[in-house]
């Protein structure tokens, strides 16, 4: 079965956001440069491809012209990179067998893989101008062009990467830029977290987002601070009234047992009146620290607080068979206000006599912490896990009494002092609730 504890809010974990826009800069950057890259090596490509169709079929027909006008000699090309060929009639069958792929190619450009004259692969486009009596070919060596496109290439795999890098940096300036109104924004929070005036931020910044931000923190924080006054002030008005008839029935039952002729009867139930209005003072005190968030100096010795609640419950068991005792060390000596300490251990005491019909409740003391052991019915797993929230009853707890804040009160202060408060399964039965001081 789960262990109970007071619960804790763990950090979330988070990407900040400056490094968001970061990412985001350079995720945008990487992703336009290759559509960049992309598109312009196929606009290239395309360009250059329309180009040398155009050049091809330009000067495939003035091959054939120069051919005619030459009288049927052999005739230069005008341009760099072609070969050019004059077939007769005569000759169209001894194409076939030289260059087969020729034969059957018809007028236009047409792109063509041989070999050259080392056997090495050979790009090339073919234009092809056919009359009845006279073939032309226009071969345009595309080495070349291939070679120029593979050195752009290399180019842009060196470029995408270039441009990615100055977009991180781009990326990083702009986020420092953006970020440091929000930054220091946070620092001036963080700053002013503990004070109870807390400085205007405001002023700090320019009407910008952030300045609207910081103006509804401002009139937020007033607003707090006026609630967070007011209960201060109603706590403080409430246990100031509530002090005083307190005092005044501390003050009579004292005189009353300070009178010799009083019955054993009468002597016991002051006594209980006694234990009652020191139980009222040290919630009151403990409430009014929860409500300032402040904490009370003080030392206390725990086995002496710990016995004068046992004491105290041992008045009111009636007759459920129950034992309760102390055990443990002697003279531990914590640093907190004595009302704080048995507002919190009254608490789990409490709950172990409530809910133990017959059997012991034993308190242990040890240096650093104090156990309460009971021989109730045990803990459930829904009690386990929602054992510390505010207005939560036990499964066990049936008509018994209680609204269900004891122990988130008992949350609250160990949260304010330091401490920590856990509750598990007893090893046979009944529940073992331990408070841990920081």
């Amino acid at each position: 079965m789960p262990e109970a504890a007071a619960p804790r809010r763990a950090p979330a974990g988070r990407r900040r956001l400056r490094t968001r826009i970061i990412l985001s800069f350079a995720l945008l950057g990487l992703s336009l440069t290759l559509l960049l890259a992309f598109a312009t090596n196929w606009v290239r490509g395309r360009v250059e491809e329309d180009m040398i169709t155009d050049l091809m079929d330009r000067n495939i027909n003035a091959y054939a012209d120069r051919y005619y006008a030459s009288g049927g000699r052999d005739i230069g090309l005008p341009v760099q990179q072609m070969y050019g060929r004059v077939v007769g009639k005569d000759k169209f069958e001894a194409l076939k067998a030289e260059y087969p792929e020729w034969y059957g190619l018809g007028d236009g450009i047409h792109p063509m893989v041989g070999t050259d004259e080392k056997g090495m692969p050979l790009a090339y486009k073919l234009a092809v101008r056919k009359t009845p009596d006279t073939w032309f070919f226009l071969a345009y060596d595309m080495q070349e062009s291939a070679r120029r496109t593979e050195k752009f290439e290399k180019a842009l795999y060196l470029v995408v990467p270039l441009f990615t890098l100055l977009s991180l940096l781009l990326g990083w300036w702009s986020a420092s830029r953006v970020m440091a109104p929000v930054s220091e924004l946070a620092r001036r929070l963080r700053r002013s977290g503990n004070s109870s005036d807390p400085e205007a931020l405001t002023p700090y910044f320019a009407e910008d987002e952030v300045g609207e931000l910081a103006k509804a923190l401002d009139d937020y924080s007033e607003r707090l601070t006026e609630v967070v006054q007011r209960d201060r002030e109603f706590n403080a008005d409430v246990s100031h009234e509530l002090r005083t008839p307190l005092a005044v029935i501390r003050g009579a039952v004292e005189l009353l047992l300070s009178k010799p002729e009083i019955d054993e009867r009468t002597r016991t139930r002051l006594q209980r009146i006694q234990r009652a209005e020191l139980q009222c003072t040290d919630l009151i005190s403990a409430l009014l620290l929860l409500s300032r968030n402040e904490r009370a100096v003080g030392q206390c010795d725990v086995g002496k607080v710990a016995q004068q609640l046992l004491d105290h419950h041992r008045a009111q068991l009636g007759g459920k068979p129950i034992e309760l005792r102390l055990e443990g060390e002697t003279g531990v000596l914590l640093e907190a206000p004595e009302s704080a300490l048995a507002v919190a251990l009254g608490n789990l005491i409490g709950n172990a006599v409530k809910y133990t019909q017959s059997g012991a409740v034993v308190v242990r003391v040890f240096h650093d912490a104090v156990e309460v052991v009971d021989s109730g019915p045990g803990l459930s797993a829904e009690d386990a896990a929602k054992l510390f929230e505010r207005g939560y009853r036990g499964t066990h707890a049936g008509h018994s009494q209680g609204g269900g804040i004891g122990l988130s009160i008992v949350r609250r202060l160990c949260a304010l002092y330091g401490w920590d408060v856990r509750v598990r399964p007893g090893d046979d039965t009944g529940v073992v609730a331990t408070l841990r001081f920081g």
